[in-house]
Order: structure tokens, then C-alpha cells, then sequence
């Protein structure tokens, strides 16, 4: 299972938000190069980045940071966060980001977002789903949808999908444990798609519950910020 640390950033700034709350906003870090560079000094391969800016409007805001992140480490870079158009997906590809998550755009243009899936490939492109009680929110969680995860799904599966990340919103920030039970479903229901969790992780119990699982990757953000796992011990973990 892939170790993935986060960053997310507001105004170029490295964060996390509560639940997806704009307004529930700790500033962990004025320079998010640093954190990324961190990362990869202890040993970690992947990052995950989200522009909350981006997410929250209608286009990718921090493309220089995601730029300077990338020049500066050989992470392999996952970003979503305000990917809404052809522009916004070339921007953040020719900065060197390993693969796109798109999640807003996944449910208000499935004809373009799998048309991407097919030109790119499947190994580029990532579905992002951000679930509030099984039903997916969009513009950085701000807007509810009658969408379920499954329907949302249902639908990839048949357009090349072969990975997912899936955020529990109720879980994100709160460090109460991961949604085990919603991606032990999603796995039995869906074996050809590689799901990595996000939101809630906070020892390295919830990681082996859910290495075992299956997932194919773990999602840490609060969890390093409030040092509740070390960059030490994750480390050690995937070594």
C-alpha cells in the first residue's frame, strides 16, 4: 500500500481544514516547498496536493507552488483542485505532476472527463470522490449533489477508471479513525479499480486495517501536521 502525505494549500500556504470547512483553517506551514522537501528527506515517495483555492473557484490558483514543488523534489505528484477545463489539466501536467484528480468536473462533465481518461490513459487521470453520507460534494465540499459514490462509480468503471481516491468528508480532519466499512464496500463492489483512502488516518493501526483491506494507498495529512505519526515512523513503515 502506497504512503501518500498531503499538502493543501490556501494562498500558497500549507493547510488543512476541518470537514472541509474554509472557515475551520490551520496554517501549518508558510512554505509548502519545505514541507514537500521534508517528505522526501524521510524516505516517502508520493505527495498528494490539493489547490483548496482552486478547488473553490473555477480554475487551478497555485500553479507556480505546484511548479516549484515539483522542480524541487522527485515526488511523484498527484494535484487536484479547480481542474476544469483542457487549460487547467495542460497547466498542471506541464508542471511536471505525475497524475490529475479530477473531482467536480468527474460529476458535472463525465463526457470530458473520460474522454481525458482515454487520451492520457488511466494511470494520469484519478477519479476524486468526496462523500458526505455516500453522496458526492463538489467545489471543495462546498456544494452538496444527489449523486451517490456508487452511481459515480458505476459509471467510470466502464470509462477506463483504474483509480479512485475517496474522501469521507465526516472523517476528514476529525482523526477518529478512516471509513473502513465505506471502502470495504467500494472494493468488493468494484475489484478493478485501485482506491486510496483519505481522511481520518491517524496511527499506524489505520494503516495496517487498511493495508489489509486493500487499498492500493493511504492519504496523511493531520496526522504528520499534529505529529501524531512521525515522518520517522512512516518511514520505517514503508520501508
Amino acid at each position: 500500500m502506497r504512503i501518500i502525505p498531503a499538502i493543501d494549500i490556501i494562498d500558497g500556504k500549507a493547510v488543512r481544514l476541518v470537514k472541509g470547512d474554509y472557515n475551520k483553517k490551520t496554517i501549518y506551514n508558510d512554505d509548502p516547498v519545505a514541507v514537500a522537501r521534508s517528505f522526501e528527506d524521510a524516505g516517502l515517495e508520493y505527495l498528494h496536493v490539493v489547490d483548496l483555492d482552486g478547488a473553490k473557484s473555477l480554475k487551478v490558483i497555485n500553479t507556480e507552488t505546484i511548479a516549484d514543488i515539483t522542480a524541487s523534489t522527485s515526488l511523484k505528484i498527484d494535484f487536484g483542485g479547480g481542474i476544469k477545463s483542457r487549460n487547467d489539466l495542460d497547466q498542471v501536467l506541464d508542471r511536471g505532476v505525475a497524475q490529475v484528480t479530477c473531482g467536480s468536473l468527474a460529476v458535472t462533465d463525465r463526457i470530458l472527463v473520460s474522454s481525458w481518461l482515454q487520451e492520457f490513459g488511466p494511470e494520469r487521470i484519478i477519479l476524486g470522490a468526496d462523500v458526505r453520507d455516500k453522496k458526492i460534494a463538489t467545489r471543495g465540499w462546498l456544494d452538496q449533489t444527489s449523486v451517490t459514490i456508487d452511481e459515480l462509480l458505476s459509471y467510470y468503471a466502464t470509462h477506463n477508471l483504474s483509480y479512485a481516491i475517496v474522501t469521507d468528508i465526516h472523517k476528514d480532519g476529525m482523526g477518529q479513525g478512516p471509513s473502513f466499512e465505506l471502502y470495504e464496500e467500494l472494493i468488493k463492489a468494484f475489484p478493478s479499480i485501485k482506491f486510496v483512502a483519505s481522511g481520518g488516518v491517524h496511527s499506524l493501526e489505520d494503516l495496517d486495517r487498511l493495508r489489509k483491506l486493500g487499498l492500493d494507498g493511504a492519504i496523511i495529512g493531520k496526522a504528520i501536521y499534529e505529529e501524531d505519526i512521525s515522518l520517522t515512523e512512516l518511514a520505517a513503515y514503508v520501508s
